[in-house]
C-alpha cells in the first residue's frame, strides 16, 4: 500500500519510473566520481629512487641487470603495491622500461625496497648505451626514473613517481 502511494506521488510530480532510474544512476555516478577524486588527492606521491644497479650476467646475446629501488611512503597508511610500470634513462638514453607484477607493502611513513631484473641485448638494441654502461663502472652517470604504481586498494588511483639523480654501476665479477 505504501509503495503504491509513493509511486503515485512521484508520478504526480512528473517522475516516471524511467526518469527515476536515470536520476538515481546520475546521482550514483556523481558520488562515485567524487569518491575517486577524493582518493586521488588523499594519496601523496611516494619518492622512488634508483639505489643501485648491478650486472648479473653477460653473454653475447643477452645481458641481465638488477635494478634496486628505494621507495619512501609519505602517507599515513601503508601502500600495498601490486604492479609497477617503470622507465629508466641513463645519461639521456633509454635503458629499460616495462611493467612488473609485485607484492610489496611499504609501511605508513616509512621506506621499502624492490628490485627488478632486466634482460637486454645492448649490442643489438642500444650500441650507444653499451658505452654508457661501460663508463658507469668508472664514474657516476645521471639517470631519470619515471613510472607509476598500481595499488592493491579498491578504487585507488595509479600513483605516479619521477626521480633523477646519479648512479654508479656495481662492478661485475667476471670470475663467476
Amino acid at each position: 500500500m505504501h509503495a503504491a502511494i509513493f509511486a503515485d506521488r512521484w508520478t504526480q510530480a512528473g517522475m516516471t519510473a524511467g526518469r527515476l532510474v536515470r536520476a538515481g544512476t546520475v546521482l550514483i555516478s556523481v558520488l562515485a566520481l567524487s569518491a575517486c577524486a577524493t582518493l586521488e588527492s588523499a594519496v601523496s606521491e611516494p619518492t622512488v629512487s634508483l639505489r643501485d644497479m648491478s650486472i648479473d650476467s653477460i653473454d653475447m646475446d643477452k645481458q641481465t641487470f638488477t635494478l634496486n629501488f628505494d621507495v619512501t611512503n609519505p602517507n599515513p597508511f601503508p601502500l600495498p603495491i601490486n604492479r609497477i610500470k617503470y622507465g629508466v634513462h641513463l645519461d639521456g638514453h633509454r635503458f629499460a622500461s616495462g611493467e612488473a607484477k609485485c607484492a610489496i607493502v611499504v609501511p605508513a611513513g616509512s621506506d621499502g625496497v624492490f628490485e627488478i631484473s632486466v634482460d637486454l641485448n645492448l649490442l643489438q638494441t642500444a650500441p650507444k648505451l653499451l658505452f654508457v654502461v661501460r663508463d658507469a663502472s668508472r664514474r657516476e652517470i645521471p639517470y631519470q626514473l619515471e613510472g607509476r604504481m598500481d595499488l592493491d586498494i579498491p578504487l585507488s588511483p595509479r600513483v605516479p613517481f619521477s626521480q633523477s639523480g646519479n648512479i654508479q654501476l656495481q662492478a661485475f665479477n667476471y670470475s663467476r
